[in-house]
């Protein structure tokens, strides 16, 4: 074998090693021809998800939807494409004295005989890690399962052939009563080694769990540290918390410090290992909702997707690095952008959190946050999400939006309902259009397309296009066109139930599909001995 065919072969296996998406294998069947001028993007041959532990709710009823656009693998570069497997499947959950790691009993029951239906508790079941909870089929046609209570467990999969570039999944919970009420919803996201979480809390009214799961056949090693407004705050066990191999552990933030911070962010790294990491945030008073990690540390973010009935926004930034952050806060609503009453420009000082209270900011029209150093501000790299209430009173729900990566050349979010899907989609530097096709349902429907025209320094909510006949859940894809600017979106699911405006908010980042291939100095159609 050439010289030139192992290092294509070695990017290729170092990038599926730390992101969990692989590139090409051998190129046997095509070729990257010399004299390219720059990279070539093949379809990835395989993508890993993992997702969280639902809930420790009786009440708990989750839906798990997953999703690979059609057409997503059908420029192989000259490879023999295969149909490909895509399935989910559980991991395990490893409780041990450490407080650390042991979540308490649902707090829904107070009497310890059951839940609130009556139900009595019943030993738990250890999953069969070989038995897909769920499993797609096909690119273009979206599958979903449901689980019951608290025993739903955490699930690591992966896709392969045709299934893998563009593979997505949702895991949307009810919970219908508690303490935990709420509806809860995340992506399924890709394993990593370090994440960023603004908004976290531990505070006596919440209760914030990191979940931590290895789709890995080795333990993984994980270091948690906080950081407050006054900067780190002295944990007692974050450090060398020990993931189990196909396991998941969910961590209380408040066992780690004795500090009650109201805003704090969490910083999660590997020192051996990946894992998928996404906080589980409750509060006593506002429901729950999943906090997922803020794009990677840069000098500018962007927040899209804020509900236009929002009732209270809470924005939290940390500032990483040597230098100290100086900001301009920019709202983007329907028909351009202005700054917020009171934040022409924000300070955040350097390895501190900082927290900002925007009310009811967008006063009826959805809006997206933009944040850019000011003129003389630097470009020290931040992270940022918001904390979003909807109602008001003992009827409050709570969701957050987390800095996001532009949709790129494409995203999914795979569960939408015949009603309550909003669509957030906002272009902070030039115009955008986006083409957006509703999958077919889960158990049946006709896809449908619409394509929209964003302003630059807007957001556009619509109503987003629904599968005729639609039976089931089904997909939302958003591809950004040629031509377009660079466009940022979020899907809000709204499940509202005896008069709560229950919801929950994702964005929708891009989905990693294709890999950059390094353009060779020869043809590498052949291979030598």
């Amino acid at each position: 074998m050439n010289r030139s065919t192992l290092s294509l072969i070695a990017a290729a296996v170092a990038l599926a090693a730390v992101t969990g998406f692989a590139a090409v294998t051998a190129p046997g069947g095509g070729s990257v021809k010399a004299g390219a001028k720059g990279p070539a993007r093949l379809p990835v041959e395989r993508s890993s998800l993992l997702c969280p532990a639902p809930s420790l709710s009786e009440l708990a009823e989750t839906t798990y939807t997953t999703y690979t656009p059609k057409g997503s693998g059908d420029d192989t570069g000259g490879r023999t494409a295969t149909p490909g497997t895509a399935a989910l499947k559980p991991a395990g959950t490893p409780l041990t004295d450490d407080t650390a790691t042991k979540p308490p009993a649902d707090k829904g029951d107070k009497s310890g005989k059951g839940d609130k239906k009556g139900k009595k508790d019943k030993p738990s079941e250890k999953p069969d890690p070989n038995k897909a909870v769920v499993t797609l089929k096909e690119p273009g046609k979206p599958a979903s399962a449901t689980a019951s209570g608290s025993d739903a467990p955490a699930l690591t999969g992966s896709a392969d052939g045709l299934l893998a570039p563009g593979w997505a999944a949702q895991q949307t919970t009810v919970v219908s009563g508690g303490d935990t009420r709420a509806v809860l919803g995340t992506r399924c996201t890709a394993p990593d080694t370090d994440f960023w979480f603004p908004g976290a809390s531990t505070a006596k009214t919440r209760q914030d769990y990191v979940h931590l799961t290895n789709p890995d056949d080795n333990a993984a090693v994980v270091d948690i540290e906080l950081f407050g407004k006054d900067g780190p705050v002295k944990t007692e066990v974050g450090e060398g918390i020990t993931v189990p191999a196909k396991s998941s552990v969910p961590v209380l933030l408040s066992t780690l410090t004795t500090a009650a911070a109201d805003d704090l962010t969490v910083h999660v790294a590997t020192r051996s290992g990946r894992v998928g990491a996404v906080i589980q945030a409750s509060d006593a008073k506002a429901g729950a909702d999943w906090l997922p990690a803020s794009a990677d540390p840069a000098a500018s973010q962007v927040l899209p997707g804020i509900p236009a009935d929002a009732t209270d926004v809470r924005l939290v930034v940390h500032a990483k690095g040597t230098d100290d952050a100086d900001l301009k806060v920019r709202l983007a609503g329907g028909s351009g952008s202005f700054t917020p009453a009171g934040l022409d420009t924000v300070h955040v000082k350097s390895g501190m959190t900082a927290s900002f209270d925007l009310k009811n900011v967008t006063r009826g029209e959805a809006g997206s946050l933009f944040l850019t150093p000011t003129s003389d501000g630097g470009k020290t790299p931040i992270v940022a999400a918001l904390r979003v209430v909807r109602g008001t009173g003992d009827k409050q729900e709570t969701a957050y939006i987390p800095a996001t990566a532009p949709v790129g050349d494409r995203s999914t979010a795979a569960d939408n309902r015949a009603k309550g899907s909003t669509l957030a989609l906002t272009a902070p530097t030039a115009a955008a259009t986006v083409k957006v096709t509703a999958s077919p349902g889960t158990e049946g429907g006709e896809p449908q397309t619409k394509t929209y025209t964003v302003k630059a320094g807007t957001t556009l909510a619509v109503d987003p296009p629904v599968p005729a006949g639609l039976k089931g859940s089904y997909a939302l894809t958003v591809e950004t066109q040629p031509g377009s600017g660079p466009v940022y979106a979020s899907r809000t699911l709204a499940l509202p139930q005896d008069g709560i405006p229950m919801f929950t908010v994702q964005t929708l980042p891009d989905d990693k599909a294709t890999v950059a291939v390094p353009a060779a100095k020869q043809d590498l159609s052949v291979l030598d001995d």
